[in-house]
């Protein structure tokens, strides 16, 4: 590299060369520093991203993740992750060494998440606060396994937040059949709760879902995508996980009822989507609905954990619920054990039986 000053325009240019991936040797140039040690700054700091060096700040250490890891992840969780990068991360660590970066200076970071409160005195919630914590330690983790890093510090410095956010609420059936009638004078409205209530699947696979995706002989519903709004596109991903592409079986009442939507929509092409909505339009409604009927709030996802707990009310076990719904059965058992009928006394009278010979 080599650092020029330019006389037509008072500032200074930097002059460098690279290998590129492909093993070819490349030549470059960045102009418009004001100073000479602005320029030879920005010339040290290029020279660590080609080596890398993690003597690199964490801004550069970020273009390297970034560069790593975007192709991998899908676009909606990739803008997740970079807005909190730019928003909670890159302000407090951006221009600190990769190598320097101490436990004590993240365990500060948290204190100040933690301790922060909106223009309504409204702080993070628990989970957020994890997941932010979680994007940091992930970048570290990436510097450790493949540039050499020699330990995560978010590992000394302990984690924050916590993965369940508050105690989970749902709707009894009752509940949820005075909602419906809420919010029937609007059809769009009341088969698109229907099918989530009655199937327990995702706001986005509700919003992906085809007329190709049922199957009216067979009574049965396929996941294979989701539907998402990112910077003003609509996309249709693949579902959030490996798991999460299935085959539903549905109740013979939910069939006609999506034959009888179906019906109702002019020109529908087997591809299209059938419900052409928001998730804002969702939220709106169930509003509306909840007000009117007067059953609790809830948030739409938490109708699908509606439908898990009316399964569970039925006798069904984890693994078939967590087939229907798209979970493994670890996390059924895990996250809904409460609502399983109790083996403790029976357990117990088993024992006290064995005992007794």
């Amino acid at each position: 590299m080599a650092v020029y000053k330019e006389e037509k325009t008072n500032t200074w240019r930097v002059i460098y060369r690279y290998t590129d991936w492909n093993g070819e040797r490349k030549q470059s140039q960045k102009r418009g520093f004001k100073t000479k040690r602005e320029a030879q700054a920005w010339e040290r700091e290029q020279l660590n991203k080609m080596g890398s060096d993690l003597d690199m700040t964490f801004k550069s250490f970020v273009e390297h993740y970034t560069k790593d890891m975007r192709v991998r992840i899908k676009e909606n969780t990739w803008a997740t992750k970079e807005h909190i990068i730019e928003s909670k991360l890159m302000p407090y660590f951006g221009k600190l060494k990769m190598c320097n970066i101490t436990a004590q200076q993240i365990i500060s970071w948290q204190n100040e998440m933690m301790n922060y409160k909106d223009h309504n005195g409204k702080g993070y919630s628990p989970v957020y606060l994890k997941t932010i914590h979680n994007q940091l330690s992930a970048i570290f983790n990436h510097a450790a396994k493949y540039y050499n890093l020699r330990e995560n510090p978010c590992v000394k410095a302990g984690s924050m937040g916590k993965k369940k956010n508050r105690e989970m609420l749902f709707w009894t059936k009752e509940e949820y059949m005075k909602f419906s009638e809420a919010v029937m004078d609007k059809p769009i409205s009341f088969y698109a709760f229907e099918v989530l209530y009655w199937t327990g699947i995702r706001e986005g696979e509700l919003l992906a879902l085809t007329p190709a995706d049922f199957d009216f002989e067979k009574y049965t519903m396929t996941i294979n995508k989701s539907f998402q709004h990112l910077n003003g596109r609509d996309l249709i991903t693949t579902p959030k996980t490996e798991k999460s592409n299935r085959v539903i079986r549905i109740p013979k009442f939910l069939a006609e009822e999506m034959q009888e939507y179906l019906k109702s929509l002019y020109n529908v092409q087997p591809q299209d989507r059938m419900f052409p909505i928001t998730k804002s339009y969702l939220y709106r409604e169930m509003q509306r609905g909840s007000k009117e009927s007067g059953v609790k709030r809830i948030r739409i996802h938490d109708i699908r954990h509606s439908h898990i707990s009316h399964l569970i009310d039925l006798g069904f076990s984890p693994t078939a619920i967590a087939d229907r719904v798209g979970h493994e059965s670890i996390d059924i058992t895990l996250n809904y054990a409460h609502l399983f009928p109790s083996k403790q006394v029976e357990m117990a009278d088993k024992l006290d039986l064995e005992r007794s010979y």
